[in-house]
């Protein structure tokens, strides 16, 4: 596209920041607009694979994110009842060498800071929740809740799993509670007393598993999400606080390891996993979606952050490349679908990196910046 194309993105997530970063730094006229009146220092962990890694380098913060996250040592898979360790990945020099980035796990808030600080100075706008869109000869009309209003030539949605922007395409549609609930809590490892801790695990359970990991360089940041089963979820809130007890009495029947870390936890929450049904409807006028927006991934391989930031990478690729929108988006939706549907297919399955993987060169390895765009049929 033109340079200086307008380019309005709706929602200030992982996806949403990375692709106004990159397509600013192709000198694309970007604005990023954010429902939420600010940001704290909440919510979680993420691990981001060295696919996410590749992209990421391309807005100049790898640096800032080996500063602030944490390299682990190794992912290991361990049985939740016997702790035993069935899957070691080691995360060294080599394993960088083969996949071609660094691992990191790093708090979302913090990855957050740094995406923010990546953009244009000005070009992100809080408190813009999004009311309607309209097409109109000179592009898209956008207004907001607040009263805002802006025109725009394209208009990005990564506004996530309850995306507005997907719902003034095609229609309200909640998402699919699945049966399960994500349970978490961040705490200092001092509370631990010293107890030996490893840089990031899985443990898996019959009916339920967790991750726990390290948030920073320094060790002193720890991370437990565990997935549980449950029988509803009512409300449309995201999540909730979690009495500590209800979250200890989770890991009753885990082995001692596991019990004697959720010790360290205090405040802790939970929210529903959700999902949608697979909806190949990416793009419509000139409009688009990315991330959760468009294809919902469960949270058991780790790859939802890392698969919205390959959308971005893709999207800003073939939105410079490309003149036309809706070629841009054909050429977007083809590049990008196939390699979702498997990622979901595979994280459903949630055997992920139990045992020794096939697949770790495909996901890892991958380099959204550099692949190959597919052609539409």
């Amino acid at each position: 596209m033109h340079v200086r194309t307008r380019i309005a993105v709706i929602g200030a997530g992982l996806g949403g920041l990375t692709v106004a970063g990159l397509l600013q730094r192709r000198g694309h006229q970007v604005t990023v607009h954010e429902q939420a009146p600010g940001f704290g220092r909440i919510g979680a962990g993420i691990i981001l694979s060295a696919n996410a890694v590749k992209v990421l380098r391309h807005l100049g913060i790898e640096a800032a994110l080996l500063d602030t996250g944490i390299c682990p040592a190794a992912f290991l898979s361990r049985d939740w009842v016997t702790g035993e360790t069935s899957f070691a990945l080691p995360l060294d020099a080599a394993t960088e060498a083969r996949f071609g980035a660094a691992f990191l796990n790093i708090h979302r808030a913090d990855l957050h800071d740094i995406l923010r600080a990546a953009l244009a100075p000005g070009s992100l706008h809080l408190g813009h929740r999004l009311e309607d869109m309209r097409e109109t000869p000179q592009g898209v009309a956008l207004r907001f809740a607040n009263g805002e209003a802006l025109e725009a030539d394209i208009v990005i949605g990564g506004d996530g799993i309850h995306s507005r922007l997907r719902a003034l395409l095609f229609g309200e549609a909640p998402p699919r509670f699945t049966g399960r609930m994500a349970q978490r809590a961040i705490f200092p490892t001092a509370r631990l007393g010293g107890l030996p801790v490893d840089d990031c695990t899985k443990w898996w359970g019959p009916d339920r598993h967790a991750l726990s990991y390290f948030l920073t360089s320094r060790r002193d940041e720890l991370y437990v999400m565990a997935s549980v089963p449950g029988a509803h979820w009512d409300g449309t809130d995201l999540s909730r606080p979690l009495p500590r007890d209800a979250f200890l009495a989770s890991f009753d029947q885990a082995t001692p390891a596991l019990r004697r870390l959720v010790e360290g936890a205090t405040e802790c929450a939970v929210w529903p996993i959700c999902d949608r049904p697979r909806d190949d409807r990416w793009h419509q006028g000139r409009a688009v979606l990315l991330g959760d927006a468009c294809h919902p991934v469960r949270p058991y391989m780790a790859a939802g952050g890392a698969s919205a930031i390959e959308d971005a990478a893709a999207l800003a690729r073939c939105l410079h490349e490309f003149d036309d929108a809706a070629e841009a988006f054909h050429h977007y939706a083809a590049t990008r679908i196939p390699r979702v549907a498997e990622v979901q297919r595979i994280s459903l399955a949630n055997t992920w990196m139990r045992g020794p993987e096939e697949a770790l060169d495909w996901f890892f390895g991958h380099d959204a910046m550099a692949a190959p765009l597919a052609v539409p049929a």
